[in-house]
């Protein structure tokens, strides 16, 4: 099993990063409104950002950094990992 951090932009331009072990079934939690609370009323969401880690102590480190980065940082992660 594996693990994937993501970011999602949401409707309203926001930025949400989160963990899990099943992209698809995760985006569709968000969109129905039963992911986590931040995103519940800002959808629709684009996939924006994956990351793939070999287990959930990674992942959640990589998470946390993630989130302890600036918009504008996140926003130069996001278009860096896109164009490789």
């Amino acid at each position: 099993m594996h693990w994937t951090v993501y970011i999602l932009r949401c409707a309203d331009g926001s930025l949400y990063t989160g963990i899990t072990t099943n992209l698809t079934r995760r985006v569709k939690a968000h969109d129905a409104g039963k992911g986590a609370r931040y995103t519940q009323g800002r959808g629709p969401f684009q996939l924006v950002h994956q990351e793939f880690h070999k287990n959930r102590a990674e992942a959640t480190k990589r998470e946390m950094s993630i989130k302890s980065l600036s918009r504008t940082q996140k926003l130069e992660l996001i278009s860096a990992y896109s164009k490789s």
